[in-house]
């Protein structure tokens, strides 16, 4: 890609697409029925959480995996670790038919003992685990690619709790940060929350516009899991408070 086309990829012009129907947005946000928890909605959709403090997860159990990636961005890449088939793919469980609950380990799984062990201990039911790899891009590119997730898909049914995520940093760089916005135009709602290593936040991402940003030089590795909103998430969160 020139760099000229590159440069281009911004805020401003993803805006101008969208205006004039050039580009639709996939997903739009929605109020639905579903269990919200409230500590999450009170402050604004994320919360902060304290670094995670338990067993040192060693390096090869996240730089080891079997990544695959997505046509569209070839510049993050995602371990599987469950899906929706137990299989090693990106597939959303929607694609199924289900919602992002549920999640079948895949043969990652069996190469992160610890990381498999901390994704139990949340308690609360789960469904896509992915481990992130992304390569160091710039504040506008983060800003350019912020979207929604679709966690919850139209097939969520209301008496299940609303699907959010959770994020656990893996790697040490005081640049990394989830950039998340309640209007994917507005900086004016944004917010950076920090991630150096081991720090752990949850993220209504179907709610919040979010991208990652890590300026590097390294690699960046992060866990991200999709976790059903209820009486044991809100048990987990309340003993990960800072």
């Amino acid at each position: 890609m020139s760099p000229l086309v590159e440069a281009l990829k911004n805020e401003h012009t993803k805006r101008i697409l969208y205006v004039t129907g050039v580009r639709r947005p996939s997903l739009t946000q929605r109020e639905t029925p579903h269990y919200r928890m409230p500590k999450l909605q009170a402050n604004g959709g994320y919360l902060r959480l304290k670094k995670y403090d338990g067993p040192e997860i060693p390096r090869e159990e996240y730089e080891n995996l079997t990544y695959t990636t997505y046509s569209s961005d070839d510049s993050t890449t995602f371990a599987p670790i469950t899906s929706c088939t137990g299989e090693l793919e990106l597939k959303g469980f929607e694609s199924y038919g289900k919602p992002d609950l549920d999640g079948v380990w895949t043969e990652n799984a069996k190469k992160c003992p610890t990381i498999v062990k901390y994704v139990e201990s949340i308690g609360a039911r789960f469904g896509r685990v992915q481990l992130l790899k992304m390569k160091p891009n710039t504040m506008r590119e983060c800003r350019w690619g912020l979207h929604l997730d679709n966690n919850n898909a139209a097939n969520n049914p209301e008496e299940n709790g609303w699907v959010v995520r959770s994020w656990l940093e893996l790697t040490d760089d005081d640049s990394s940060a989830l950039v998340v916005r309640r209007d994917q135009f507005s900086k004016a709602s944004e917010v950076k929350i920090a991630l150096p290593k081991y720090q752990q936040a949850v993220v209504d991402s179907e709610f919040l516009y979010h991208g990652g940003f890590h300026h590097g030089p390294g690699t960046r590795y992060a866990l991200i899991t999709s976790v059903e909103s209820g009486p044991a998430m809100e048990q987990w969160i309340e003993s990960q408070l800072p």
